[in-house]
C-alpha cells in the first residue's frame, strides 16, 4: 500500500466535492464528506449499514480493531446523508443504483472508491490522494483545529503522539518551519 497524505486545503476538498458533483456521483460524494468528518477506515465506511445511523449519531463494530465505535454526526454529515434515499435497516448505505433494491445487495468494494476519489481529484487538479486520505484528513484538520495531538491520538486508536504527528504528515512541517521560521 502506498502512503498517502491528507487534503490540507480546504479549497481541495471544495474541488473534489464540486468533481464528485460534476461527475453524477452523488453517493460517492456523501461517502467522502463522511470520511472525511468521521475519521472513519473506508473499510467502516462501506460496511455502513441505515441501522447504524441513528438521526445523528452512528454506531458501528470497526472492522480492523472489532470494539465498538460511537460518535456524533456534524451537520455536514447529517445534510449529505439526508440527500440520499434511505433503505432498509439491514441495506448498506453505499450500494450502487443497480443493486439497491436487490436482497443480495453488496457494499461497494475498496477499489471503486479508490478510483472514483483518484479520478475526482485529478479531475479537481488536487494529486495523488487514497481512500486512506479521508482518514487522514479528517485527523489533520482536527488536529490544526484544536492543536491537541492527544485528543487526535484517542479518536484514531494510535499508540503515541509521534505516531499520530508522522500519519498526519505534521513531523516534516513542523521540522522544516523550526528552521525557516527562527532567523536569529
Amino acid at each position: 500500500m502506498e502512503f498517502v497524505k491528507p487534503i490540507k486545503k480546504k479549497s481541495e476538498i471544495e474541488a473534489i466535492k464540486a468533481a464528485l458533483a460534476a461527475e453524477g456521483k452523488d453517493r460517492e460524494k456523501v461517502l467522502f464528506i463522511l470520511g472525511i468528518n468521521s475519521g472513519l477506515r473506508v473499510s467502516d465506511l462501506l460496511s455502513l449499514k441505515w441501522k447504524d445511523i441513528a438521526e445523528t449519531t452512528v454506531k458501528i463494530k470497526e472492522q480492523k480493531t472489532k470494539k465498538i465505535k460511537r460518535f456524533i454526526l456534524n451537520d455536514a454529515c447529517v445534510e449529505a446523508l439526508n440527500t440520499l434515499e434511505r433503505g432498509a435497516s439491514s441495506d448498506y448505505v453505499f450500494v450502487s443504483k443497480s443493486n439497491r433494491n436487490g436482497s443480495d445487495a453488496k457494499p461497494w468494494t475498496r477499489q471503486y472508491i479508490w478510483r472514483v476519489l483518484s479520478e475526482a481529484a485529478e479531475a479537481a487538479g488536487v494529486g495523488e490522494i487514497g481512500t486512506h486520505s479521508l482518514r487522514k484528513t479528517f485527523a489533520y484538520h482536527v488536529f490544526t483545529a484544536t492543536k491537541n495531538i492527544t485528543l487526535v491520538q484517542k479518536l484514531l486508536n494510535h499508540s503515541s503522539p509521534a505516531t499520530t504527528l508522522r500519519y498526519i504528515g505534521i513531523e516534516e512541517e513542523e521540522l522544516n518551519a523550526c528552521y525557516t521560521g527562527l532567523n536569529l
